[in-house]
């Protein structure tokens, strides 16, 4: 079962436990700018044709998770570890704030890499960077 989340959130949507913002030009707040969520949003919902069973994370989460554990080379727990440590992280894979508690299970990841093979993940690729290229 899926359930898509509310309208895809900007970085001032973040809350911090404490004052200040999120940097805008980080590099992981740049990324998920230019990702085209609405459309691989419904691929990945219609992988979840019933209505019944455990509500899967958000599509935001699943592959946000990938794409850092794939660009910093780090094994299923120290992705969960440094997404759990760094809100930037946090923000990056759709949580509205900053948790002090893991967001997901190390064997999620699992999952999660079930769910995008290498063909979709080259079309996800595809999109982003026509996304990027058309971006001023």
């Amino acid at each position: 079962m899926y359930r898509k989340p509310s309208p895809q959130m900007t970085i001032d949507d973040f809350i911090l436990p404490f004052a200040g913002k999120l940097a805008a030009d980080n590099r992981w707040v740049k990324l998920a700018a230019i990702i085209p969520w609405d459309e691989i949003e419904k691929q990945y919902a219609f992988m979840f044709p019933s209505n019944r069973g455990n509500v899967a994370k958000p599509v935001r989460m699943a592959l946000e998770a990938l794409i850092i554990q794939t660009r910093c080379g780090f094994t299923d727990r120290e992705t969960v570890q440094q997404i759990t440590e760094n809100p930037y992280l946090q923000y990056f894979i759709g949580l509205k704030e900053y948790q002090l508690t893991r967001p997901f299970t190390p064997a999620a990841m699992v999952k999660f890499r079930k769910r995008f093979n290498a063909k979709r993940l080259a079309d996800i690729n595809e999109k982003i960077l026509q996304a990027e290229k058309s971006k001023p």
